[in-house]
């Protein structure tokens, strides 16, 4: 059974509201496709490596963190509100908020005489 469709009310309305879907079509594709910046860092000798990342401001991240040592690490910053265990020989991928500018420690909390650092939003 065919289905007939409105190509256009009275006033044309839907017509101009497909065309306008049509025309942000690209640009809400380019908006999502733009995935969150990707920063490395290691564990090892229960030393962060490096120790300082810098991110763009305003700009959400992702923090890859991997324990390279043989005991596991605790990714912690309070002033991030980060929390993660990160076993040994295992990667994590943690989620960083936008940043207002600013310097943003952490630290290895079981090792928290060697293993810190911090991350640079500028």
């Amino acid at each position: 059974m065919p289905m007939n469709l409105p190509v256009r009310d009275r006033d044309g309305r839907l017509l101009r509201a497909m065309w306008l879907s049509l025309c942000l079509l690209p640009a809400m594709t380019a908006a999502r496709a733009e995935e969150p910046a990707s920063i490395e860092v290691t564990i090892k000798d229960h030393r962060f490596t490096p120790a300082e990342l810098r991110v763009k401001a305003g700009k959400p991240a992702f923090l890859v963190v991997t324990n390279l040592d043989r005991t596991p690490e605790e990714f912690e910053s309070r002033k991030l509100a980060i929390e993660k265990v990160i076993a040994p020989g295992a990667t994590a991928r943690i989620r960083v908020r936008p940043l207002e500018p600013g310097r943003y420690e952490f630290i290895g909390d079981f090792h928290k005489v060697t293993a810190h650092g911090a991350i640079i939003s500028e």
